[in-house]
């Protein structure tokens, strides 16, 4: 084994989860490695602005990332970012980690953070306008959108409940489906249905997002006649599904239907020496502040689980 390379602990993915474990690892002076397939900070740095985050007034999530990092890197935490990883043998004593230019590491445990990513519409200008009147979260950017008339686009049961939730500070919600009917729950349905802030587009889709420095406008086709219109709109909120970046530990530890990692409530999956935390895990809420939480408990029991094998390890050496 190459103790080069060896580490007590590898953390695969740099978003607030991950971070959050380094930091509370490699600050307890255990050996770690945090690899990152795309840039440190996960879904944080696409936040303008975060403003419920407990004792921060206001900071962008970019800002915000970057103070994490800073935070890991000063404990001694190491840290490789835009990689991709090729292999992962989650099995046996020793964990392997293989990119694809041919490094290799190595550990006694590991740290499940990929995160995950919200489901977009695909359309021209959507990535253009995240974070600048685009949003995938009603309780981050809620606030942002006070007396302002917005777009919320989905049927399903977070959609409506989002809808709902936005008219505290919106002055007038449109919600966009493709459908005819919601498949959601009737609770939901008749709640935004009889808000007099709500109203409903049907069997329509948004194809296109407009603006200058903020989004302004957007394309709306209605799905029966084929006919678009431009929507004037302050914002939009986009609830259509929430994809977990698990694809790539697919087959390999226990995922749930919809492909979220299965977790104890010390984030210990099902093999053991390897822990799961943040958005990629099967929970409901997910905020920056949960998945630091989630960070915090997955180091805490992965210490503990580090000195244990340490413990036996030594025991099994000849006096």
């Amino acid at each position: 084994m190459d103790t080069k390379n060896h580490y007590d602990t590898i953390v695969i993915g740099a978003g607030p989860a991950g971070l959050t474990a380094g930091i509370y690892l490699s600050r307890a002076r255990l050996k770690t490695l945090i690899l990152n397939e795309g840039t440190v900070g996960g879904q944080m740095v696409l936040t303008h602005e975060i403003a419920n985050y407990p004792g921060v007034e206001s900071i962008s999530g970019y800002q915000l990332a970057n103070i994490m990092k800073k935070q890991a890197k000063n404990f001694g935490c190491q840290i490789i970012a835009n990689i991709i990883i090729k292999n992962i043998q989650f099995e046996g004593e020793i964990k392997n980690v293989t990119l694809s230019d041919g490094r290799s590491f190595t550990a006694d445990s590991i740290i499940l953070t990929p995160g995950g990513r919200s489901r977009t519409l695909g359309m021209p200008g959507e990535d253009i306008f995240k974070g600048k009147g685009i949003s995938y979260c009603a309780t981050c950017d809620g606030d942002f959108f006070t007396d302002k008339e917005i777009v919320v686009v989905g049927g399903g049961n977070s959609a409506l409940e989002e809808a709902v939730s936005l008219t505290k500070y919106a002055s007038k919600v449109t919600i966009v489906h493709q459908f005819d009917h919601f498949q959601a729950f009737e609770f939901a349905i008749e709640e935004a249905s009889n808000h007099p802030k709500i109203s409903f587009i049907m069997e329509s889709t948004i194809t296109a997002f407009y603006g200058t420095e903020n989004l302004e406008s957007v394309d709306i086709k209605n799905l029966k006649t084929n006919q678009t219109t431009n929507f004037k709109t302050d914002g939009i909120f986009i609830f259509i599904g929430y994809i977990p970046n698990t694809e790539f530990i697919k087959g390999k530890i226990g995922l749930n239907n919809w492909g979220e990692i299965v977790v104890n409530t010390d984030m210990s999956t099902n093999i053991e020496g390897v822990y799961a935390a943040g958005d990629s895990i099967a929970k409901r809420y997910r905020q920056v502040t949960t998945a630091v939480a989630d960070g915090t408990v997955a180091a805490l029991a992965t210490s503990n689980y580090l000195n244990e094998i340490k413990s036996k390890r030594k025991n099994l050496i000849p006096a």
